[in-house]
């Protein structure tokens, strides 16, 4: 007795450990009220409908026994019965308990599953917007018909139930006959069966009911739409008004059912049953059949005009792309001031030559310093001021841990010694360095750089890589970085996150919950030790708000003097009406999410989506920390009621982390990929698909996978005094068709006013696609010639991001080109390729390709002459000094010239050639007049000589 006693205790304590340990963590980041709403919620559901559930079987059960006829053995039946009833009659009372027991705890256990159902039901804030069909706010479909429809399933489940249960009884007492002679059931049988049909009935007319507002989020396939939401004309003029009269049949079959309480027959409500069965096969589906190809076939087009106009209206409105502006853009130039379009090509965008999904390479073997760091694939693009205070477009990465790279991998080196990374990485998104490596504005360990000034705290603890557990702040000191040199350097994490392990209590939980025995004993965990998990930016802000969806790709930005996760957040419903739904793992699926980052979990169908939450992830201490972002969201209301204090004002937000914040790319691929068929508002023109848009293949990859969105600062057509704006920008075909059928950017700019402003340039003349600007562009002879060279130096091409700009009426396609392989096993930067209207050019440099392309002089401005190299140091003289420093500045103006040619900054290269001229010509006439001073000496001396 004692081991079974203590054997129990410790399954007890393997299950409260699970629970214990949640709490722990939750309190540890200041999110225990979303522990302790989601708790008590389930525990209330749970309890509330397990107990209901069991009651109604339980009461069921019993009155089915109170009922029971007086028993006689009358037949061959009855007999074998008797048998069943003497074993089960001394256990009758634990046998009722037993049952009604498990069908509470199954169906308490399957309500509390509804508990976002009900937070959001008893929560719910009004959208101010009614549907077109029954004029109710869009909150009674997103909010308060889920739970309705929950309600009457879980009525449905007790009434079968119970009716199964209750008939069982009363076969087993009698009350019912199969085989016995006489009456198959006694009248108190029939009564009570009769009233839990007809509660069944009743409830079915509840159904049918309800179905009728249910045709405004119903999908269906359609023509029109694969994914149709929303009544169509067979909905709305024979689905419609067959659920009301099978409504009206079931409310009459549920009378006649009661009324067996009276009439002790099943003849009427069997009849009344019957005419139901047989109305929802003639009305709910022979009619809708017969109008469906009478009436709507004959003249589809113009039946449902009406029905797509609103559901084009509603979907543009539940994803946010009502308000794009659509221009007319003919994508070609007449234009022949080539000067002018050379010259308009430098200000139109900050071209990105660096790609972050290939530059990780370059990232890992030039700043890994050790092998147990690594970055993360693909890198992200942030914007961030140079040196002169101009604000540029960065690639940045972390520098994460890696325990794969630990020479001696063991429980301590694991959890213990290498706990954190160390360092935030930083290059120039638009230009390279003279080998094709990446330009580094942060770089080294510790990092240097243009953080310098802020001291940051570059220990990285939490990020998209680090998935272990860690142990730190106790006895055991903690690897910090190891310095050229220098030699190892140690820590101790003096953060305030983490779950403290100091007492027993806790560790033995933690040794239950992670199946680690060590964490009880070890003498490497004491007073001031804690536990760090959940330590990815997603995973954490999915435990702190787990009514959210979360982004895919969180992006760090240095915030102050800390490194933040920036993670944007959804809130999402699929109640929308009359909005067609999406698949958002599939729509924000590309050629990235598939190879390299893991898309949006969420497998489910939406039809309504806003980015409503920005939140923060401390790298270091792990801090989470939730902001409003779409103040007009109903949703995010509803859920900010249910766990009030979680999610701080938009307001609060400080402006250096808004000067960071973008607009999402899973956000904006479910907006392109919506607005393929939803930028036509024309009903006809949508139902005939003529002018339905694809997402391109990337054609940079042979997967077959969509093109990624791309970050750029640019200009679009119409805004040439705006100047450069940060954008996220994609492109569009046509169905079937290789050639461009739209372009859109968005304004990711957070700060800017215009933020989330969707443009839209509908192509009206045949304008090549990416596809056939790559085919182009692999097929001219330099690039096969480049190719050729790669594989004889044994190494391999790389295409980086083709970006698209719209430049003088048609458009500019620019791509990076890199070599990989060789000595150096990363991508450098090699050639650009660069095509516009039908012209393709393949060159060492941007500037040189754009110069090709628009064919200014033909190629590159001309080299400059060089400065005098002879450094023969004449007499210390005046003159003399002057040519020195004529020279010197000469040197600076040809270097400060090679450096804007390679920025393809032309106005700072004609500057430099300026001061370079002056500096010759200062150094020229500083020799000349050196040399006529000294040959008008040598003459007087000769003639002084000559004379004595």
């Amino acid at each position: 007795m004692t081991l079974g006693i203590l054997a129990m205790l410790a399954m007890v304590f393997v299950m409260f450990a699970g629970f214990w340990t949640d709490w722990l963590w939750y309190r540890s980041v200041h999110y225990s009220s979303v522990f302790t709403t989601t708790l008590w919620t389930k525990i209330g559901l749970f309890s509330f409908f397990g107990v209901l559930m069991a009651v109604a079987v339980g009461l069921n059960i019993w009155l089915a026994h109170r009922l029971r006829p007086p028993l006689s053995a009358m037949s061959l039946e009855q007999q074998s019965l008797d048998r069943y009833r003497m074993g089960i009659a001394p256990f009758k009372k634990w046998l009722l308990l037993g049952i009604t027991a498990l069908v509470g705890l199954i169906a308490g256990a399957s309500a509390s599953g509804q508990w976002r159902t009900w937070l959001l039901w008893v929560n719910g804030v009004p959208f101010g917007q009614k549907d077109p069909q029954f004029h109710l706010d869009v909150s009674f479909y997103a909010f308060d018909l889920p739970w309705y429809r929950f309600l009457v399933g879980f009525g449905f489940a007790a009434t079968v139930l119970s009716l199964i249960a209750a008939a069982l009884t009363h076969y087993l007492y009698g009350g019912l006959r199969i085989t016995s002679p006489g009456a198959r059931a006694t009248g108190a049988a029939t009564g009570h069966l009769s009233v839990l049909l007809g509660v069944f009935v009743a409830l079915k007319a509840v159904a049918y009911w309800l179905d009728r507002y249910g045709l405004a989020v119903k999908s269906s396939d359609f023509k029109a739409s694969s994914n149709w939401t929303g009544l169509r004309y067979v909905d709305a003029n024979a689905y419609l008004p067959a659920k009301t009269i099978l409504f009206c049949i079931a409310v009459i079959c549920a009378l006649l059912f009661f009324a067996t309480l009276w009439r002790r027959t099943w003849q009427l409500p069997v009849i009344g049953f019957g005419l139901m069965v047989l109305s929802a096969i003639l009305i709910g589906g022979l009619y809708p059949a017969i109008v469906q190809k009478f009436q709507v076939q004959p003249n589809e087009q113009a039946k449902e005009a009406p029905y797509i106009q609103k559901n084009i209206d509603a979907t543009r409105m539940a994803y946010g792309i009502d308000k794009t502006e659509v221009d007319d853009y003919k994508g070609t130039t007449a234009a022949e001031d080539n000067a002018k379009l050379r010259s308009d090509a430098d200000t139109a965008a900050s071209y990105r030559l660096i790609d972050p999904n290939v530059v990780t390479p370059a990232f890992q073997q030039l700043q890994q310093e050790r092998k147990y760091y690594q970055f993360a694939v693909p890198l992200d693009v942030d914007r961030y001021t140079d040196k002169n205070g101009k604000e540029q477009d960065t690639v940045v990465g972390l520098r994460e841990l890696n325990l794969n790279g630990i020479d001696k991998r063991n429980w301590i080196n694991d959890h213990f010694t290498y706990t954190h990374g160390y360092g935030m990485i930083a290059a120039k998104g638009t230009s390279v360095d003279s080998t094709g490596s990446p330009d580094f504005t942060e770089s080294g360990l510790p990092t240097k750089g243009q953080f310098d000034k802020d001291q940051y705290e570059q220990r990285i603890y939490y990020g998209e890589k680090t998935e272990q557990y860690s142990i730190v702040g106790g006895p055991q000191k903690e690897l910090d970085y190891e310095a050229e040199g220098k030699g190892q350097k140690t820590t101790s994490f003096q953060g305030k996150g983490g779950v403290s392990l100091s007492n027993p209590f806790n560790r033995a939980a933690y040794a239950v919950a992670f199946s680690e025995p060590q964490i009880l004993y070890s003498g490497a965990i004491g007073e001031g030790s804690k536990i760090l998990y959940n330590r990815t930016p997603k995973q954490r802000v999915e435990a702190v708000a787990p009514w959210l969806t979360i982004d895919g790709d969180p992006y760090p930005a240095k915030i102050g003097k800390r490194i933040q996760w920036v993670v944007d957040a959804y809130t999402t419903t699929n109640g929308y009406p009359y909005a067609s739904r999406t698949t958002l793992g599939e729509t924000t699926a590309d050629s990235l999410t598939t190879r390299q980052r893991a898309v949006v979990a969420q497998q489910n169908q939406v039809n309504y989506i806003r980015n409503s939450v920005k939140a923060t992830v401390d790298a270091y201490d792990g801090t989470v920390t939730l902001y409003q972002w779409d103040t007009k969201d109903p949703v995010l209301k509803t859920w900010m009621k249910a766990f009030p204090g979680t999610v701080k004002a938009k307001a609060d937000i400080p402006e250096e982390l808004l000067a960071h914040l973008r607009y999402p790319q899973d956000m904006f691929k479910v907006q392109r990929e919506l607005l393929t068929r939803y930028h036509v508002t024309d009903p006809v023109q949508f139902y005939s698909g003529s002018d339905a848009w694809q997402v391109p293949d990337d054609p940079t990859n042979k997967d077959g996978v969509a093109v990624p969105p791309y970050y750029l600062s640019m200009k679009m057509p119409g805004a040439e005094k705006q100047g450069n704006k940060f954008s996220l920008t994609t492109t569009f075909t046509p169905n079937g068709r290789p050639n461009l059928g739209g372009f859109m950017a968005i304004d990711a700019d957070a700060a800017s006013k215009d933020y989330g402003t969707i443009r839209l340039l509908r192509v009206t003349d045949n304008v090549q696609g990416p596809q056939q600007v790559q085919s182009k562009l692999n097929g001219l002879p330099e690039v096969a010639e480049f190719v050729r060279n790669l594989r004889g130096s044994d190494s391999e091409i790389d295409y980086g991001n083709l970006l698209t700009v719209p430049l003088g009426g048609g458009f500019l396609y620019i791509e990076p080109v890199y070599a990989r392989g060789g000595s150096a096993n990363y991508p450098l930067l090699k050639k650009v390729g660069v095509s516009y209207g039908d012209k393709t050019v393949f060159k060492d440099t941007l500037a040189q390709a754009l110069n090709a392309v628009f064919g200014v002089d033909g190629a590159e401005p001309p080299p400059p002459a060089k400065p005098p190299t002879d450094t023969t140091k004449p007499p210390s003289t005046g003159t003399n000094a002057t040519v020195e420093q004529a020279i010197k500045d000469a040197q600076k103006a040809y270097d400060d010239g090679q450096k804007a040619l390679q920025k393809g900054d032309f106005a700072a290269y004609g500057k430099a050639q300026q001061e370079l001229q002056a500096a010759l010509q200062r150094a020229a006439d500083a020799e000349a007049k050196a040399k006529g001073s000294s040959g008008g000496a040598a003459a007087g001396g000769s003639t002084g000589g000559g004379g004595g």
